[in-house]
């Protein structure tokens, strides 16, 4: 039965890890790391397709599920698992021709050993295991930020590591009270339990728990310190390719199964937490000349306007927002790899001192705009379609304000692809033809204009969601993204090139310092337990 495959899903990437590590030579590590990512990919793939009409359940040792450790595999554990597995492949794939000696095989090891961890934290249903395993994600996320040893990677790391400590306390804390109150650490078990409380009586756990993902999520006012991370890691672009484009997207994954454990509470908070977020995310990515630093915190912003669409009690707006998860992952994870081989060749990170890209790497470039096209939701492109079906529970201002939101992320790549045009400084030259890297991003972008040209059927596949769109809504809205992307150039083109707006250079670089975050978490908590108490 497929029920009794689903511990290797967790298993087999950690075997693999120490196969590699221990008993291969560095070129066969190599080769047996990504034929082993290939075809981890079809279990993945037969995952998804099984879970499209059944849930699959197994509890470890046949015990019963109020003591055993239980396993679920539902359609949104296994798109997250396809998610993973697919993204892992990309960047093993993109590093295969790097040179490789007992150290990178550690840089293998540590890669799967986060895979299984994240498949692990995707269909654990257990409150202790998820602390588990997020902690196991926090540690080898923290051993690949220092990887090279660097003294800005040994800063890096440590601000990861002690941010996530302290906030998986009070996720900690909030367990402890709600075993106290249901007495299991079963999700489900308690999820019925909890339907039976007065709302009042939750108040607490709910703010403990959530306090803690919104951090994993870096949502408003925690925002700074992720993006921090990305910007301090050495030569590593992967790294926070894998940070941006997945490892912060089991955050919204457990903000999506809590939010339905306790049944929606403090959903009308997380919109206005979101709508902040985004905006502020756009302000601070406008502000930056460090073009990782840019790309982390249009991550921010995306990730608000994600958790703007699951809060809003809608359907199709809920649907919209998964779908935005995944294609948000494929293009970031594709805008982060065209930034390494630019930032390569261009040896800086400075966006004001790259220029002409076109004409130096035209394959690189073209990949980079599919995937521009994708996160600004041009029209055939899957930011369009998640974006269209995310709007569709926004009515009245929020409409606008999404539509603001949008406007921003023009603004942002307006200003990220003026490093396409001009004419490039004197000895910057094109990359040796890495195909490997060529066909990963190449394959990335095209995978922008698929889901965008076939966007329904995918939802449909996906989510089984009947995703029918409108054609003269979807027309209405390409008129509105003409209109919206016009602005957008006449905006930078204000706000940059004539420098009228010079208050973003106050905001270049700029960071909460370890004490203040530690104060903001704090803040956020107390806002978040009045609120939700004011409105049980």
């Amino acid at each position: 039965m497929i029920s009794q495959l689903l511990p290797f899903f967790v298993i087999i990437p950690v075997i693999l890890a120490v196969f590699i590590y221990i008993f291969f030579t560095a070129q066969i590590a190599r080769i047996l790391a990504i034929g082993a990512q290939c075809l981890f990919v079809f279990p993945a793939i037969y995952l998804l397709y099984i879970t499209r009409h059944n849930e699959i359940i197994l509890t470890i040792g046949n015990y019963e599920s109020l003591l055993g450790i239980t396993l679920r595999a539902d359609n949104l554990a296994a798109v997250f698992v396809a998610l993973t597995v697919i993204i892992f492949l990309a960047i093993g794939i993109y590093t295969i021709q790097t040179p490789y000696d007992r150290s990178r095989r550690l840089y293998l090891f540590l890669l799967f050993l986060l895979q299984g961890a994240l498949i692990g934290l995707f269909l654990t249903r257990d409150f202790f295991n998820i602390f588990v395993l997020v902690e196991v994600t926090t540690v080898v996320v923290t051993i690949l930020l220092m990887y090279d040893a660097k003294k800005r990677n040994l800063l890096a790391g440590l601000t990861f590591i002690m941010v996530n400590l302290i906030v998986m306390q009070f996720y900690l804390f909030g367990l402890g009270y709600l075993y106290m109150m249901t007495g299991t650490l079963d999700l489900e078990i308690a999820g019925g339990i909890i339907t039976n409380l007065d709302t009042r009586d939750v108040v607490l756990p709910y703010a403990l728990i959530m306090t803690a993902i919104a951090s994993k999520c870096s949502l408003l006012p925690m925002l700074t310190w992720l993006p921090k991370v990305n910007s301090l890691t050495g030569a590593h672009f992967t790294i926070a390719a894998i940070m941006s484009g997945l490892h912060i997207k089991s955050g919204i994954y457990l903000f999506i199964r809590f939010q339905y454990l306790f049944g929606g509470l403090g959903s009308e908070f997380f919109v206005i937490i979101g709508i902040i977020t985004a905006l502020a995310g756009i302000v601070f990515a406008c502000s930056q000349s460090d073009i990782r630093l840019i790309l982390a915190y249009s991550t921010i912003a995306q990730v608000g306007l994600i958790i703007v669409g699951l809060s809003l009690n809608n359907e199709t707006s809920y649907i919209g927002a998964l779908f935005h998860i995944i294609n948000h992952s494929i293009f970031k994870v594709a805008l982060f790899l065209c930034a390494s081989q630019i930032s390569y060749m261009y040896k800086t990170k400075n966006i004001h001192k790259i220029r002409g890209a076109w004409r130096v790497s035209p394959i690189i470039v073209g990949a980079n705009i599919m995937a521009i096209l994708g996160i600004i939701g041009a029209p055939l492109f899957n930011g369009s379609i998640s974006k269209y079906f995310l709007m569709y529970g926004a009515h009245g201002p929020l409409e606008w304000v999404i539509l603001l939101i949008n406007l921003g992320t023009m603004v942002v790549f307006v200003r990220y692809a003026s490093m396409f045009t001009g004419k490039p400084p004197d000895g910057v030259r094109g990359l040796d033809r890495e195909w490997n890297r060529i066909a990963v991003v190449l394959g990335l972008g095209a995978t922008c204009l698929f889901l965008g040209i076939f966007g329904a059927n995918a939802v449909n596949f996906l989510f089984q969601y009947d995703a029918s769109i409108n054609i003269f809504g979807y027309l209405e809205k390409s008129v509105i993204f003409i209109g919206s992307i016009l602005i957008a150039v006449v905006l930078y083109i204000q706000l940059f090139c004539k420098r009228s707006f010079r208050a973003f250079n106050l905001l270049d670089g700029f960071s909460l310092s370890f004490n203040t975050l530690c104060i903001s978490i704090g803040v956020f908590f107390a806002v978040l337990i009045i609120v939700t108490g004011m409105w049980a």
